[in-house]
């Protein structure tokens, strides 16, 4: 988690465009997590230092939780880092960039942002929960203070942007008479029992960025049935599907788009 959103905010504050402040911000707090980064690190390779087989056996023994990960241990945490911290989660699938959020849009960035602190603070609970090991639960309340801090800070900058109603919807620079303003304000209820309106927020009055009204419609088609074109003989379906579709196949619909 802390190598996700350290590298998050970096990546965010490289591409920020506009105000400084905003790139700063980010800037500090990408640069805090590497710190974040290096007491879990750290406290992974305490955790696993001299480590014997009986008391991991006894441990094991006492915590059916903790005898179903040592049962499937990763023998990488041995060979590969001789019992110390890996860029892997807790079942040893590697730390990957996709997770990464930078959209180039502060707002989107922000909610982003106060996902992956709550989830983030939510998992370091459970964690705090489960020791009984003085200083973990000291490393782990720290760490839960600066999620507290981190979500009320990008919850900050939203209100700094001028709140939510300004704000919403992201991005707040696409022409409104653009969007197809009749569904852009309808909860959509795809219940075949018939449309009973419940007593919701999201189901009547004001709509959140104050732009609209909410309303609860039951989905009913409004297209027409798709059809689409025979396949392509270069890609060998079977016979009986050359025949009841569209007149052109794929790759033919393809040519008449790229080339004039």
């Amino acid at each position: 988690g802390e190598i996700r959103v350290c590298l998050q905010y970096l990546f965010q504050a490289w591409g920020s465009r506009g105000p400084n402040k905003y790139r700063d911000m980010l800037l500090d707090t990408g640069t805090e997590e590497i710190s974040h980064i290096e007491m879990l690190c750290t406290a992974v390779a305490l955790n696993l230092e001299g480590a014997s087989n009986e008391l991991k056996d006894k441990i094991a023994g006492e915590n059916p939780i903790v005898n179903s990960i040592l049962g499937g241990m990763d023998p990488r945490h041995v060979l590969s880092s001789g019992l110390s911290a890996m860029a892997v989660d807790a079942n040893g699938v590697p730390f990957n960039g996709s997770w990464v959020v930078g959209s180039g849009n502060i707002a989107a960035d922000m909610y982003v942002n106060v996902m992956a602190e709550s989830t983030g603070r939510v998992l370091a609970t459970r964690l705090w929960e489960l020791t009984d090991d003085a200083g973990m639960k000291d490393m782990l309340a720290f760490l839960i203070a600066r999620d507290t801090m981190h979500q009320n800070q990008w919850l900050a900058v939203l209100e700094d942007l001028g709140g939510v109603k300004n704000n919403l919807p992201i991005p707040n620079t696409f022409p409104e008479s653009e969007q197809v303003n009749e569904f852009a304000y309808s909860f959509v209820s795809t219940n075949i029992e018939g449309l009973q309106v419940p007593d919701a927020r999201w189901a009547s009055g004001p709509s959140i960025d104050g732009k609209g009204e909410f309303k609860y419609v039951k989905a009913e088609p409004m297209g027409q049935e798709p059809k689409l074109g025979p396949p392509d003989p270069q890609g060998h379906a079977q016979a009986e599907q050359m025949t009841g579709g569209a007149d052109k196949g794929l790759l033919d619909n393809i040519k008449d788009t790229l080339l004039p």
